[in-house]
């Protein structure tokens, strides 16, 4: 635990090498081809074409006239900057949550699975700040790539906290099995899901297995029933934290561990965010699912909830992104409806893992 507490240490303050660039390449269309040669290098982007080095200019304008505002964040030209915002949400940023919940009534869980008492409602003892990548709750930042699986990772994020919480043991586990195998209901592999959905799923399947033994491929197979019945990680449920209530969401982080939300994610800035206390602009259609491992504020006193994404350690601060809470943010249902729907798992003290 120790030492995967120094990695993530590593992973939170260390810097990923970001693609930069001069303004006078900007003063010339040969600079400009030029930077786009640049980045294409940078990151490994063997095709070249006139339509994507007009979406490269056009992205660029935004974020180089965005970064010369004064707002608390700043953006980049990461790895997805030759793909327009449309394409982007279509294949990275939208799980089609909302559109999902709204076709189908929500889900009466049953007995045990239910868990509809907050467990957290009176705590009273609210830290000022906490961060569960530091308490070894959180594993190394992972990638959904182009598949509309950010409900697997959000979710089983979630389920590796509380594991990590209530055993001492961080184990990396497996979306690849919720893509294939949870696709009775809601869910359906690259095609989006909903995250209450999983959470029953591990509960009624007795556990989900290891990344190791089910390793993320980012697009849907059968189900590979060899893996049932050899589950490492079981929970007893998941808990139901009130929906637009900041408070309650803050209460869940710091006695229960990492918080699965679902968010309102379009927009070029949140595609192109880099670093600082993100404060939108963003709407309330919800499309992205993310987790918040904790929450904290600047040394000037700005509260933000710390969230870990799936788009790999070159988005964003190495993969997490700072949002904006507190009364500067909308209320009651947060920055990018951040509120709307927060949800985490249920494992008892005393739940046993099935290890493989």
């Amino acid at each position: 635990m120790k030492t995967f507490v120094l990695i993530c240490l590593v992973l939170i303050l260390g810097v990923v090498e970001s693609f930069t660039y001069h303004e006078k390449e900007l003063e010339s269309e040969a600079g400009l081809e030029a930077m786009y040669d640049r980045w294409r290098a940078h990151h490994n982007v063997k095709e070249k074409s006139e339509e994507r080095f007009n979406v490269f200019k056009y992205n660029l304008q935004h974020v180089h006239k965005t970064n010369k505002m004064d707002r608390p964040y700043k953006l980049q030209l990461n790895e997805f900057a030759t793909m327009t915002n449309h394409e982007f949400v279509q294949t990275y940023g939208s799980s089609k949550i909302g559109h999902k919940m709204a076709l189908s009534p929500p889900r009466k869980l049953k007995g045990a699975y239910a868990c509809p008492d907050f467990q957290y409602a009176n705590a009273t003892d609210l830290p000022k700040s906490i961060d569960w990548r530091l308490r070894g709750a959180v594993a190394p930042i992972k990638s959904q790539g182009p598949c509309g699986s950010c409900w697997a990772f959000a979710t089983v994020a979630a389920v590796e906290g509380i594991n990590a919480i209530r055993t001492g043991k961080l184990v990396s586990l497996s979306e690849q099995q919720m893509i294939d195998c949870d696709t009775d209901g809601r869910n359906e592999g690259c095609g989006g899901g909903i995250i209450e959905d999983v959470f029953t799923f591990i509960t009624e399947k007795g556990g989900i297995c290891t990344d190791a033994s089910y390793p993320y491929e980012g697009h849907q197979h059968f189900c590979d029933p060899n893996k049932f019945g050899h589950h490492s990680v079981t929970i007893n449920g998941q808990e139901r934290i009130p929906s637009d209530d900041e408070v309650s969401i803050m209460k869940a982080v710091a006695h229960g561990g990492p918080v699965t939300i679902a968010i309102d994610s379009h927009g070029e800035n949140f595609m192109f965010y880099k670093e600082g206390v993100f404060t939108g602009p963003c709407g309330e259609q919800v499309y992205h699912a993310m987790t918040i491992v904790g929450y904290d504020e600047t040394s000037d006193g700005v509260p933000y909830w710390i969230v870990r994404n799936s788009w790999g350690e070159g988005w964003g601060e190495k993969g997490y992104i700072r949002m904006l809470r507190g009364p500067s943010a909308p209320q009651p249902r947060g920055l990018c409806f951040i509120n709307g729907f927060p949800k985490m798992p249920r494992k008892d003290p005393d739940e046993p893992n099935n290890e493989l």
